[in-house]
């Protein structure tokens, strides 16, 4: 099995960010994923180039100027607190981010063609899904997903899986162009995980080869900062160890002219979701919910 799609905390650092993965790092075509951690009143500037982004608060809040927009973002206190609210910028485009009390933000990339407005996404609005019963439950904040906010490319989702559970179960994989059936999408995993009176978490990633693409084989465990590059295979499970909630978020983005998350379930596992109906959902579920809209 390789580990090179297992790029542990500050493997994938560049400059000034804690993770830095372009298309040209990843060695694939469309997706991206930086991550920027801010002092009390820092500063960042970046050209958004053939890409589109979302800026997304991990814990903190920040400013976000494009253009003649300035989005005012409250952000949250971490992953496990709340929903948080986020700005997309266009390809093409001078952005800076400033934080009065400093943070930790992602900025989600995908290659595009289409130069859409730059917008604020409320919490209000984020869908929270609770995907999965028993053992298998997680929460899903669909800040980016299709259909839920516009882009040209990008697909954005967090995944939080309560401590002892499996989430990205049944594997499954988006590795082909069947149109209806299957998306081509490749995935950038980006793990945090919540301490026990001081103790880091841990987790485990598996990915699975599919048949396609690299044959992408990696079982990995993966904690605080730790990225896993998806650019084919079968992915899942992905295993929150007892007594620490595991946080993902998913950047996805490929060369479809539709934005779709189409996916085909492993022919082994795909049984397991004819048994979610008879089990209720994990009772520590959600985490949290959106904020009312006002």
């Amino acid at each position: 099995m390789t580990t090179t799609h297992h790029l542990p905390a500050g493997k994938a650092a560049a400059d000034v960010y804690a993770v830095d993965v372009s298309p040209e790092s990843a060695g694939w075509g469309h997706s991206s994923l930086r991550v920027l951690d801010l002092p009390a009143g820092g500063w960042h500037a970046f050209d958004t180039g053939d890409s589109e982004w979302i800026v997304l608060p991990l814990s903190g809040g920040c400013t976000v100027a494009v253009g003649g927009d300035t989005f005012r973002l409250a952000g949250r206190e971490s992953v496990f607190s709340g929903v948080s609210d986020f700005a997309y910028v266009p390809r093409d485009a001078q952005v800076s981010i400033a934080s009065r009390d400093g943070g930790r933000f992602a900025l989600t990339g995908a290659r595009c063609t289409r130069r859409l407005p730059a917008r604020y996404g409320p919490a209000s609005c984020v869908p929270v899904e609770l995907r999965g019963t028993g053992s298998c439950s997680r929460q899903v904040n669909n800040f980016g997903a299709a259909g839920v906010f516009e882009c040209d490319k990008l697909i954005a989702v967090e995944v939080i899986t309560p401590g002892g559970n499996w989430s990205s179960f049944p594997p499954h994989k988006h590795d082909e162009h069947r149109p209806g059936e299957e998306s081509e999408l490749e995935e950038i995993y980006y793990f945090e995980f919540a301490p026990h009176e001081g103790t880091p978490g841990l987790g485990y990633q598996r990915v699975s080869p599919s048949g396609h693409g690299a044959n992408t084989d990696v079982l990995a465990e993966v904690r605080d900062g730790d990225v896993v590059l998806i650019p084919d295979g079968w992915h899942g499970p992905s295993m929150a160890v007892p007594g620490h909630d595991m946080y993902y978020l998913n950047v996805m983005a490929g060369p479809g002219t539709d934005r779709a998350w189409l996916i085909c379930d492993h022919p082994d596992h795909a049984w397991i979701r004819d048994t979610w109906p008879e089990r209720p959902v994990d009772p520590r579920l959600p985490l949290y919910t959106a904020p009312e809209r006002s």
